[in-house]
């Protein structure tokens, strides 16, 4: 088996990554911003920028002709966030709090599946590693066979769990620290900050996972070729 995964196409990646800054940062912020701005109470303008991302989940899903583990999983988080958003009172505050709280249970999520036979940022990985085809996706799977690549798996969904759940904490407390309207901007900049954050600590662990595990190949290699 190859050790070097198929890579998606810089391109589709690019036009990704614009995707998603668009309907999960760009849009919720000018519509709040706007609807604020013609009379409507922070709650309403809250709930209706909230849409954006879901509208955006849809369009890919629909784009892509296909729903996988991590499509099911985001359409979980979807139904979560709308039943707690819909709960209780309706405050602008409290819909922050919410909001944040599931960013927590997916941090909890994250640790369960330490749990499961293959953790949560496996299905993760193969999302993004891969470009979809059934090679690809097929390599991937295979990597489980690999004790190396399982402890990487594992220790990128623990960093993950704690991560979300030490996010939620602070997005929390912030929210009771400032105004609803500053929280909003603040919301969405801590929320994928902290998600970038994450995703650069992963590319540069898996890096460095990988060159230890060639180094250790290499140097086995060597040792059967000497004797």
């Amino acid at each position: 088996m190859s050790d070097q995964t198929p890579a998606r196409r810089g391109g589709a990646a690019a036009l990704g990554w614009v995707f998603t800054i668009i309907f999960n940062i760009v849009a919720p912020i000018l519509t709040e911003s706007q609807l604020k701005s013609h009379g409507y109470p922070e709650y309403t303008a809250l709930l209706a920028s909230a849409a954006w991302p879901i509208l955006g989940m849809l369009i890919s899903i629909a784009w892509q002709r296909k729903i996988d583990e991590f499509g099911i999983f985001s359409l979980i988080i979807v139904a979560l966030t709308l039943a707690v958003t819909l709960v209780g009172p309706h405050s602008a505050r409290l819909l922050l709090v919410k909001d944040s709280a599931i960013t927590g249970l997916f941090g909890l999520v994250c640790l369960a599946t330490l749990a499961a036979p293959r953790p949560l940022m496996f299905y993760f990985g193969r999302k993004f590693a891969t470009d979809g085809s059934r090679e690809s996706i097929d390599h991937w799977n295979g990597l489980w066979a690999y004790e190396g690549f399982r402890k990487v798996q594992r220790t990128m969904t623990l960093v993950w769990g704690l991560g979300s759940i030490a996010e939620a904490a602070l997005r929390i407390v912030l929210s009771y620290v400032l105004s609803s309207g500053a929280m909003v901007a603040v919301n969405s900049v801590l929320s994928y900050g902290a998600t970038a954050a994450l995703i650069v600590w992963s590319i540069a662990y898996g890096k460095r996972a990988h060159a230890r595990a060639a180094a250790t190949t290499a140097a086995a290699v060597t040792s059967v070729a000497a004797a």
